[in-house]
């Protein structure tokens, strides 16, 4: 189980991207890092997505895993996807260059593959590129996801709209009887609001049945430093100093050093996530044309992967 797995203290849940819904990139993501170790995997609310991470398991041989669909609310930054106006435009190429994903490509915007990160925004000189809100509507996607066994659905709590917060929250609840999540941070909230919310989002939550991701600043990993991962530590200290009957796990800038940044601060945390950082180090080599064909390839993936995995679960 899903709970035996966050005990060991030793998880590392690598995050696809909740709005990455890139099939060939999601199989390839899964299948190198299911064979360095990662037994749980955080997914966009597809169910093409979810087939494509079973067929990756199934490939790598690896029986004993889990997934996490993740949903959220309008303006969470995990759901929002790029939008250019060709009208200020001008061609320069710096949001493709910039763009961790691959998502851009000729000033044309692939939306199966834009996770919302921001960057392509901040480059922009010409002010061309703004953000859509594409989060699921649950009566949609919900239903036909649970049929599909999955083992936690995480509910990114981010934003000001408490009402919509908690009318989603409360759907889930209804028509879900596993382990949830609260991804969650301090970007708009101070640490008094933040607290508020996880605590009246569990209330009525059996102990233990219920992960807290503290997401120190969303979708900011991609450098392999303490500076980048600080304010994760730091979000799940507020969580740990609370003493609340729920299971930890770091995200929001995480990288190799998170663990080793967390223990120093002793922050007894049941897992790390990693987003940016996990896919950034292997997206070269599963690029590649030859990827499923090419064991070199595959071996080159393994040797950055494994040891950003390694240093959580050992």
């Amino acid at each position: 189980m899903l709970k035996e797995l966050l005990e060991t203290h030793h998880c590392f849940k690598l995050v696809c991207g909740a709005g990455n819904e890139d099939i060939e990139e999601i199989k390839r993501l899964v299948y190198v890092y299911a064979i360095a170790g990662c037994r749980l995997f955080d997914l966009s609310a597809n169910s093409d997505v979810i087939d494509a991470a079973r067929e990756a398991l199934d490939l790598a041989r690896v029986y004993d895993a889990y997934l996490c669909i993740s949903v959220g609310i309008k303006n969470d930054p995990h759901v929002n996807k790029a939008v250019i106006d060709y009208e200020r435009c001008v061609n320069c190429g710096l949001c493709e260059e910039i763009c961790p994903q691959g998502a851009i490509h000729y000033a044309k915007v692939k939306k199966e593959r834009c996770v919302g990160c921001g960057r392509c925004w901040r480059v922009c000189s010409r002010a061309a590129i703004s953000y859509v809100a594409e989060e699921k509507n649950l009566d949609d996607v919900l239903p036909s996801i649970v049929d599909k066994g999955i083992d936690c659905i995480e509910f990114h709590a981010m934003g000001l709209d408490e009402d919509e917060i908690f009318k989603k929250w409360q759907y889930i609840n209804d028509n879900y009887e596993g382990l949830l999540s609260i991804c969650i941070s301090r970007s708009n909230l101070g640490d008094e609001a933040f607290l508020s919310r996880i605590k009246r989002m569990i209330e009525q939550r059996e102990p233990y049945s219920t992960i807290i991701q503290a997401d120190g600043i969303p979708l900011s990993g991609g450098d392999d430093n303490y500076k980048s991962t600080l304010q994760a530590v730091a979000t799940a200290e507020i969580v740990q100093n609370a003493k609340l009957p729920v299971y930890l796990i770091l995200s929001g800038g995480t990288n190799a050093k998170t663990s080793e940044l967390a223990k120093m601060c002793e922050i007894s945390f049941n897992g790390i996530a990693t987003g940016s950082y996990a896919r950034k180090i292997v997206k070269k080599y599963i690029d590649k044309e030859d990827f499923w064909n090419n064991p070199q390839v595959l071996n080159e993936a393994l040797n950055v992967a494994k040891p950003l995995v390694d240093s959580v679960i050992l």
